[in-house]
Formats: C-alpha cells, sequence, structure tokens
C-alpha cells in the first residue's frame, strides 16, 4: 500500500478508546429520557432502577442467585478497594499482577493495608501460573490485563474445595468474556467498559462465601464509610438491593439500563462475547499478516479480545515509543481512531478496544489505515 493514497473506508466510529469506552449502536441521548433526574435515588422510583440494573446484571452475566450485587461508588476501582479493605487479613494473602492495575492492588495490599502477601507477577504479555497458586490463601488478580491485552483463558486451576476466597478484577472482562463464578468470591467491573456505560459506578459480586467472611471478620484496620458493607457484624443487605451507600447518577443508571437492555436484545452475554471474539479475530487475523507488528500476548490463548495491546516489530525503528505516538496521532488526525496508545505504564505500542459495543466492520476498516499510518511514519523517519 502507497503511503500516498489513503484508505478508501473509514471506520463509522472511531472511537477505540479503552475506557470510557463506545456506546453502544445507534447511541443517542433520547434513550435516556425516561431518567428520574431531579429525583431522590431514595425515592421509589430511584430504588426500582437501581434494583432493575442489579436485576439485569443478574440475568445478562449470568450470576448465580445467591450471589448479592450491589452498585457501589468510585468505579471499579472503588469496588476492589471495598473488597480488599472489608475481606483481606483474615489469612494469608497472595496477590497476582501482569499489567498496571494489578501492580495497583498489589501496592494496596502490601503499602496500604501492609499485608504480609505473597507476590507473583508476570511480565506485560504473560500472566502467572496459576498452577503455582495457593488457594487455600486468600487470591487477588484481574481477569482480563486491561494495559497489557493479556488474559485468563478460563477458571480451571482454581479448585473448587479451596479454603481463601478469590477476589477477581473483572473490569475489562465482564460481558465479554466467561466468568465462572462458582470459582470467583467478589467480582468487580465497572459498567464504563464493555458496555459503555458512563464513568464513576462499580459493581460488586459477592459470593456467599466471601459475605461469610463479611459477618465473621473485623479488619484490624478502621473503615472508611464508604467502604463498611455490615452493621452489627450482619451484611447491611440494602446495598444490594439499590440502597447505595452514596448517591449514585440517575443519568449513568438509565444509561447502563439502556445497555443491559441492549444486551438482552442482542441475545444476553453469549452474544456480546462473540462480538469482542469477532471483534479482536480481525486483528489477530491482520497482525499474523505483517511482519512489522505482533500482538502484546505472547500466547494466543491468553490474548484479550477486548483490550488488544500491540507492539511494533520492525526493525527500522529507531525509538518504539516516539514511532508508535506518531502513528496514534496520525490516526486520530485523520479521524479514524480516537484514543489507541498504549496505556502509559506499558509498554509503547497501540490498544485498541474491542469489546462489545465496538462494531466488527469499525474494526476491519481500521485494520488499512493501521497500515498507512505505519508506512506513511517509516517514510517519515526515513526523510
Amino acid at each position: 500500500m502507497s503511503t500516498m493514497t489513503t484508505p478508501a473506508t473509514r471506520p463509522a466510529n472511531p472511537r477505540f478508546s479503552s475506557g470510557p469506552c463506545a456506546k453502544i449502536p445507534n447511541f443517542s441521548l433520547d434513550m435516556l429520557a425516561d431518567a428520574p433526574l431531579g429525583r431522590s435515588h431514595r425515592a421509589a422510583v430511584g430504588k426500582s432502577k437501581l434494583a432493575e440494573a442489579i436485576d439485569l446484571t443478574r440475568e445478562v452475566l449470568g450470576v448465580p442467585a445467591d450471589y448479592r450485587i450491589g452498585i457501589v461508588p468510585g468505579s471499579d476501582t472503588g469496588a476492589v478497594e471495598m473488597a480488599l479493605w472489608s475481606l483481606l487479613g483474615a489469612r494469608p494473602v497472595e496477590m497476582l499482577a501482569w499489567e498496571s492495575f494489578g501492580e495497583g492492588w498489589v501496592t494496596d495490599v502490601v503499602k496500604q493495608l501492609k499485608l504480609d502477601a505473597v507476590v507473583k507477577k508476570a511480565p506485560y504479555g504473560q500472566i502467572v501460573d496459576l498452577t503455582t497458586v495457593d488457594f487455600d490463601k486468600d487470591v487477588v488478580f484481574t481477569w482480563n490485563g486491561t494495559t497489557s491485552g493479556a488474559r485468563l483463558p478460563n477458571g480451571d486451576a482454581i479448585p473448587a474445595d479451596r479454603a481463601g476466597l478469590t477476589i477477581c478484577d473483572a473490569t475489562s472482562a465482564a460481558f465479554a468474556m466467561e466468568l465462572p463464578f462458582d470459582k470467583l468470591d467478589v467480582v468487580t467491573f465497572s459498567w464504563q467498559k464493555v458496555l459503555g456505560g458512563e464513568g464513576a459506578h462499580g459493581v460488586l459480586i459477592l459470593s456467599p462465601r466471601a459475605v461469610e467472611r463479611l459477618e465473621s471478620y473485623t479488619p484490624a484496620w478502621p473503615l472508611p464509610k464508604i467502604f463498611r458493607m455490615t452493621k452489627g457484624g450482619k451484611l447491611i443487605e440494602g446495598i444490594f438491593k439499590g440502597e447505595t451507600i452514596n448517591t449514585p447518577s440517575m443519568l449513568a443508571v438509565e444509561d447502563y439500563l439502556v445497555a443491559l437492555k441492549w444486551a438482552q436484545s442482542l441475545g444476553g452475554r453469549k452474544a456480546l462475547i462473540a462480538r469482542a471474539e469477532a471483534n479482536a479475530q480481525v486483528i489477530h487475523d491482520f497482525v499474523a499478516a505483517k511482519p512489522w507488528i505482533a500482538n502484546l500476548a505472547e500466547d494466543m490463548a491468553i490474548a484479550s479480545t477486548t483490550s488488544v495491546c500491540l507492539k511494533f516489530t520492525d526493525a527500522r525503528i529507531t525509538d518504539g515509543a516516539a514511532f508508535a505516538k506518531a502513528v496514534a496521532k496520525r490516526l486520530e488526525k485523520e479521524g479514524v481512531a480516537l484514543d489507541i496508545g498504549a496505556y502509559r505504564d506499558a509498554p509503547a505500542g497501540l490498544r485498541i478496544w474491542c469489546g462489545s459495543t465496538v462494531e466488527t466492520a469499525d474494526v476491519a476498516a481500521l485494520m488499512p489505515w493501521l497500515e498507512w499510518a505505519f508506512e506513511a511514519e517509516i517514510a517519515a523517519q526515513a526523510a
């Protein structure tokens, strides 16, 4: 492809950001007209909307009936930290990290809670070998490395008869990857990811084992009000019925409901997973045919289907970070791909969101532009 000729087809939607992510197809603000704006979230209408969001989350994700689902403040970060600060310390802890957010949870546990945790790390593009993990300890991990493009392929290594709790940050996996809830005691996510919702809210899902821990264990450290899930040694059940800890945005809740109903209209979780897999496969096939670019994930069995991370491998590139930034800037200037630079802590490259709200035709349309931008930047570097 000549660097002088731009591709004929452009993505209809150039939004490939990994968070906040693309809205559902054909989204319009008119879809949010039923939001009870200016009403209390504690009024009947507000509680009804929040309860509906919890019920639809259970239905679409396939969450077991005896698991609690709560809408919490602070996005996925708030949900994870509520779990870490409330549950850990009762037994030994093992922390698993293979990207920057996992590293952040290590910092929380080791430096803030000051627990003597076993820490296992893998470089970007790899994951920790779960067969080496002691699940009789509490284990904390991300399912999908949003900044590394490496994910768990399944939960087979997690034993059903584990003594510890499994605490899973699933924010770029929920709705796009199958989550084995029988192997997971805590699951967290932000609806700004796979369903393209608005930011600021997180979802916290607790197994009966996690609830038992909450009701039988009191951490040694003080808990901020915003983290407290028990009162008098009993779970505050209202949190998991739509009585949120702090004031939620009813506009954002309505937006989440719209996305959940869109997911239902497609066929639910299976359809969402299929969309993400089809999107990622377009990039995987493209990369496999090009010698100048590669997936950051070293094994395709663990390659993400949502946050697809790529690295440039051409020997002519003299400064990888500068080159990747220039390619991303060139694509943004053309209006064909927005916000696809690698995460600031990740290796230099690109990160293309392929979650379920992205149309496969748009990913396919982007690929010739990616090659065009690469060749144009190689030419500019040589000039």
